[in-house]
This record gives structure tokens, sequence and C-alpha cells, in this order.
């Protein structure tokens, strides 16, 4: 295959918050997972620092909380203060200590040094009940809220600048779900509430990619909105935990960008694309795994409904499958960096997040490692790349139909602050090597930066370790050099970096 590309391609700059992160409200996403106060890895906040190094590691720029469905039944207001009542998630179903609130969710951010996102209540919330958060958060003194957190101990506004009305409200399994046209009318009051207390806040607001929701969304609260948020788990396993097998994980990159594809044409349609962009705010290859919650029959006993959670946090379900899919959505999102400008990856932590707590340490699983590939060797500056002679691979996908799916997915990037161009290169093909030419003007020395695995079933878990990045130098950069990509692999070829 030969890849085509020179310095007048550059589609957009990519932003930061691509590379976005989200943590729920969920299992052992919070407590026990970054938030363990009787932990001996934590610090004095609570907070695990092994944990804490690993996020630092991937930059993460932003993350979003509490929800998430959690969020759809939860009351802000009862997590902040010295007094904090514990209280049933209707969600969940599960007891809420509401031990960690607003004031750990921004020390956490401070520790890292990364944006806030909150998602607010719109299920069982109100626009006024949004725009207090938005008091208690912003506003340096005036109002009981502002006040309120003066008394808690943080005398200084945090200025959290990005908000969310909502969750899914769209969908049945969502408390508090409204119709397209409830929607539409709540989020535009809850947006003039917000911005009343706050002007320079960004909003976005839970979106899909039906047609009629979205019209009343934009059509009501457009010209509140920054963002229109959408979310997707390809592998739709929340009640029977059996994923893909790698074939149909191949079968999945067919469709990384089709959602994108339908909101940016809408957004064009109706004249916003230059206003309004795309947040992904909650992504994954795989679905949570919680049966009989999400569902008109519920569960009964614990064995139903919470114990089977713990089936997430099984390492050996995190394969190279799961790093390519992830690759392959990060390229997608770089490629449309044009009107994408925000994702979150759902979660960061446990349950089928990138790190995985026990008592004693950590696990970075495959995941993980793509986060750092793209974090610290890709370029900001996202060109167009032609190629030719793509070779071609027929998967079965999940509903046992077969597909044809590029052999190698591509992301050519260089850099806004430096010399050098960083191409993400992904070989879908588990078991041969994909030979790749660079047709292009470049110079300087040329290496790479990978994660393979023995096979695609490879993974981390405690005192098991097959997924690691690997370095190579590969000499220096001709015209018509040529790279032989490992089977099952995800490789950042960096040229003239140095």
């Amino acid at each position: 295959m030969q890849i085509y590309t020179n310095e007048f391609d550059v589609i957009g700059k990519r932003n930061p918050m691509l590379y976005g992160q989200f943590i729920e409200h969920f299992h052992r996403q919070i407590y026990g997972g970054i938030f363990d106060p009787t932990n001996a890895l934590s610090d004095d906040d609570g907070f695990r620092i092994d944990v804490l190094d690993a996020m630092k590691a991937i930059h993460v720029p932003i993350i979003r909380w509490p929800g998430g469905c959690f969020v759809s039944s939860y009351h802000w207001i009862d997590g902040v203060g010295k007094e904090r009542i514990p209280y049933f998630d209707k969600t969940w179903r599960v007891e809420e200590s509401n031990e960690f609130g607003t004031d750990e969710f921004i020390k956490l951010c401070k520790k890292l040094g990364c944006e806030p996102y909150i998602c607010t209540n719109a299920g069982t919330g109100t626009a006024e009940e949004m725009s207090d958060w938005v008091e208690y958060c912003n506003l340096s003194s005036e109002g009981k809220f502002s006040k309120l957190r003066i008394k808690n101990g943080y005398e200084k506004p945090y200025g959290v600048k990005f908000w969310s009305i909502g969750n899914e409200n769209y969908g049945r399994h969502e408390i508090g779900a409204k119709s397209d046209k409830e929607w539409g009318r709540l989020v535009a009051e809850a947006a003039k509430m917000m911005k009343h207390v706050d002007p320079t806040l960004e909003l976005t607001a839970a979106a899909l990619t039906d047609l009629d929701w979205n019209i009343n969304l934009l059509r009501n609260s457009g010209q509140f909105l920054n963002w229109i948020s959408i979310h997707q788990y390809w592998d739709q396993i929340h009640e029977t935990n059996c994923p893909a097998d790698y074939q149909g994980v191949l079968a999945f990159t067919n469709h990384t960008e089709d959602a994108i594809k339908k909101v940016k044409g809408l957004l064009i349609a109706m004249g916003m694309e230059n206003k309004i962009k795309i947040a992904f705010d909650e992504w994954n290859l795989k679905e949570w795994y919680h049966p009989n919650v999400h569902t008109i029959e519920q569960g009964i006993t614990k064995e139903d409904y919470v114990y089977p959670r713990d089936s997430n946090d099984d390492n050996s379900l995190y394969t190279m499958g799961d790093a390519i899919f992830t690759a392959c959505f990060l390229n997608a999102l770089n490629r449309n960096c044009d009107i994408v400008g925000m994702a979150n990856f759902a979660p960061v932590i446990n349950t089928r997040g990138c790190i995985y707590t026990y008592q004693k340490g950590i696990v970075l699983r495959s995941t993980y490692y793509v986060f750092y590939l793209y974090t610290n060797y890709m370029g900001d500056l996202v060109r167009d790349a032609k190629y030719l002679d793509m070779n071609k691979l027929c998967v079965l996908n999940k509903g046992n139909k077969e597909e044809m799916v590029d052999e190698v997915d591509i992301c050519v990037t260089e850099f806004s602050d430096k010399a050098g161009l960083a191409i993400a290169l992904v070989n879908k093909s588990a078991d041969n090597f994909s030979e790749v030419r660079f047709e292009f003007e470049a110079m300087g020395e040329v290496i790479g930066y990978f994660i393979s695995g023995n096979s695609t079933s490879s993974y981390n878990d405690i005192n098991h370790t097959e997924i690691e990045i690997q370095e190579e130098c590969l000499g220096e950069f001709k015209k018509g050099m040529k790279i032989m990509l490992r089977p099952h692999s995800v490789e950042i070829i960096q040229i003239g970096c140095l």
C-alpha cells in the first residue's frame, strides 16, 4: 500500500479534548477505583496516587462526570458540605454514599491539570437546579450557593467551563426520559438559566442520530449551545457480557464515522456547523455489563443485577482487539477534527476502562497504551491522506454476515510547534504483516512506537503483561521508504521529530 500526503493537505488542528475521559458513579469506577481513602496507595485527599500518575502519563485533557445514567436522579447539593447523607441510587439500584461530590471532582481535575466537564441532572432535576450548580461552581460570592461553596472551604470559584444538559434522555432506559419536543424546551430553559449565571460557559445537550430529536433540540435551543453530544458503544452486550470475536471487532471498525457523518450533515443542513461542534462524550467498543437493570423485568436479588458487574473487571476481555478498535476510532476523531472537538472514553477506570485497580496496584489494559501512543507521539495538525493498493479483509460481523474491511487504518499528522510528521498505522490483519510505502516528501530519522502482543487475544492482568509499548529506530527517511507493520498492531511512525 502506498500513502500520499503533502503540507497543503491539512484538515485542521485537533483539539486535545479528543483524548478526554469519563467517570461515573457505577460499580468501582470511583469508590475503590480512583477514590479510595482507606488504601495505603492513596494521598491525603483519598485519591489513588498510582491512578493519578497513570492518568497524567496519558495527559488527560478533560473528564466528564458524574454520569452517565447515574446523573438523572443525582442531586448535586447532597454531595457537598460536611453532612453527606447516603441515598438509594435508583439508576444502578445501589446505595450512593455521596462521599465523592463536586468538591472532590474539582480536586481530582486540579491534581491532573485537566478541565472539569459536569453533566447535569435533566431527568428528575430542573433547570433551576442546573443553574444553581453553576452558581456553586462559578460565581465568586453572589447568591446562596456560591456562599455555600465558600462556607465549605473553597474561597475561589472553580470556573467550570464545560457543562452538559442531561445524559441520554432520549432513551427509555434513562430516568426522566423525555420526548423530542419536551427535550427541546427543557434544554432551552436550562441553557437560558445557566448562561444567566455564567455567560462564558460552554453548553452541550444530549442528542443522537435521530432526525426528529435533533431538529427539535436545535430549533429550540441551538442558539444557546456550543456542542451537541452523541454516545456510542458498538458491541452492545449490557445483558450478556459476550463480546464480539476479533473478526466482529474488525467489522465494527467499518462504522467508526457513521454517527459523526450523520450529525455533521444535519448541522450543515441547519447552517450550524460553524457554531456547534460534536462532543462524542461517551464512547467505547464494549457496552458496560449491567444485566437486569435497564429492563422492564428488574432483577430481584443482588446476585441477579449487582454482583454480575464484577465481570466487567475480567482483564482477559480487554485484548488487542480493543486496542485495534480504539486506535481506529481515535483516527476517525482526528480525521473529523473540523467538526468533532471533544470525546470522552467511557470510563477511564475499571468496568471497561483503560486502567484497572486492585488493592496493591493497577493494571494498564491494552487501550491504555493506545491513549499513551496518541497523546505522547501524535501531532496536532491533521492531514488528509491518499492511498493506493489497500488490501481488503473479508470478515464476519457479529450478525454473521460478511463485510470487507480495509486492512490498514491511517491518520497523518504534523506538529504546530515543531518540525516532523507522526503517522498512526493500524494493521487489522490477525496474522499477516502489512507493507506500507511512504510516497511523500519528508526528512529526518524515522522511529516507530508500537503495541502488538503475541496474538489478537493478548491482554494484561495482575502479574501478566503481554502488551506494552516498544520502540524501534528505522533509519533515515527516504521517499518510497517501506515499513512492515506487524499483525494486529497499532504503530505511530515519527519522521524528523527529534
